[in-house]
């Protein structure tokens, strides 16, 4: 059974700046000539990793709505030169918007069930065209 997860994209004002900022880490790994991945690094390991990687995404709330997802790609432990492991989350590049709901602020990451997952915005003309700062004030105030 697919589970998904879900976090809050801090220091994250857009769709568009959360894409550049992948873009460019993207780019510096390339020029490193490491692995051109994205990681997500966390403390904890999530205990049903097969179920998030059965399918799964990762989704980010960014500025209180729920906004984009990312498929999960694998989970595996980070390790430092000083501290305890902690947990890689990789994830496609590919940034799917999805049909912006509010959402509370949390701590770290939690697991979303597929049910209560937003649409992505792929095939539905809710919004297409508008621009991101746009499209999350309409649905804020739930006319989007």
């Amino acid at each position: 059974m697919t589970l998904h997860l879900i976090k809050l994209c801090v220091g994250v004002d857009s769709l568009e700046d959360l894409a550049r900022w992948q873009a460019a880490r993207i780019a510096a790994l390339k020029k490193k000539r490491a692995r051109p991945e994205l990681v997500h690094v966390t403390r904890q390991t999530p205990k049903r990793a097969a179920e998030l990687l059965d399918g799964g995404s990762l989704y980010w709330v960014i500025k209180g709505q729920i906004a984009a997802r990312q498929t999960l790609l694998d989970i595996r432990e980070v390790r430092s030169k000083n501290g305890p492991p902690k947990c890689g989350l990789v994830y496609e590049s590919v940034l799917v918007p999805t049909l912006r709901r509010a959402h509370r602020p949390f701590q770290g990451w939690r697991y979303l069930d597929p049910k209560d997952a937003p649409p992505d915005v792929r095939g539905l003309k809710r919004g297409r065209g508008l621009p991101d700062a746009l499209c999350a004030e309409l649905a804020e105030l739930g006319l989007l």
